[in-house]
């Protein structure tokens, strides 16, 4: 199971929102680079972007930062936030990311998904960012009743071989995973699922790896010191119990 080291950046820093929350922010880094610096060294292979202004936005935002942090480091990045053209697309590419995770255009334009993916297959993730299984869109400003379950099950079918599942409750309150949600996700599709959201303690990885997921995000607890990145890595590449 991959750990990705979140760094979420709003008006150029590195910050931790609570439920998507705007209002409930907590600025870490003043500078992302030095978070991304930070857990390179830790031994990460991955690090999970967030362009949290084009996220509410509908644009890129904070293009110049995700730049110095892919000059500054090594590792893969993926990147969502944003991203609603392909044109958007073709440029985070042509910066360096290396996976691009689509999220409210899945709702509002689904056939811009599977031209993404057609074009760039593996380099296309979705994120399935949800309430009580329901999607929320706009930098979960927006409230939808489509099922998550359901978007999933036809991506896949178009072609999507990779979900970033977020319960939104969970984020950022270090109250555990919804494992349940996970854990049904996981059981009604074939791609790989990278759990987000809720994670406090090396136990939760453990529980979030005996679901099957192929990766986890994790965010406030490695800025709280409550997970240690690189015991994490370690932890997290010991054969299963």
């Amino acid at each position: 199971m991959i750990v990705y080291p979140a760094i979420d950046i709003r008006a150029g820093k590195a910050v931790r929102l609570v439920e998507g929350d705007f209002a409930r922010e907590t600025t870490f880094d003043a500078d992302p680079v030095d978070a991304a610096l930070r857990w390179e060294a830790a031994g990460a292979t991955w690090i999970h972007l967030v362009d949290l202004d084009g996220a509410r936005g509908g644009h890129p935002h904070n293009t110049a930062a995700i730049r110095r942090i892919r000059g500054s480091v090594n590792t893969k990045l993926q990147l969502g936030g944003g991203l609603r053209t392909l044109e958007h697309m073709q440029q985070a590419f042509d910066d360096g990311l290396d996976r691009l995770v689509l999220g409210s255009i899945t709702l509002t334009d689904p056939s811009l998904v599977s031209a993404a993916v057609e074009r760039w297959s593996a380099g296309i993730a979705v994120g399935l960012d949800a309430r009580d299984g329901k999607l929320a869109a706009n930098g979960w400003i927006e409230q939808t009743d489509v099922d998550a379950v359901g978007v999933a099950r036809q991506l896949e079918r178009a072609g999507v071989g990779t979900f970033v599942f977020t319960d939104i409750g969970r984020d950022g309150r270090l109250e555990g995973p919804n494992l349940d949600a996970l854990s049904t996700l996981i059981g009604s599709v074939r791609a790989d699922v990278i759990a987000s959201g809720g994670v406090a303690t090396v136990e939760d990885l453990d529980a979030i790896r005996a679901t099957g997921a192929a990766g986890v995000i994790v965010g406030r607890a490695l800025y709280d010191g409550a997970v240690d990145l690189q015991y994490a890595l370690a932890r997290t590449q010991e054969p299963a119990a």
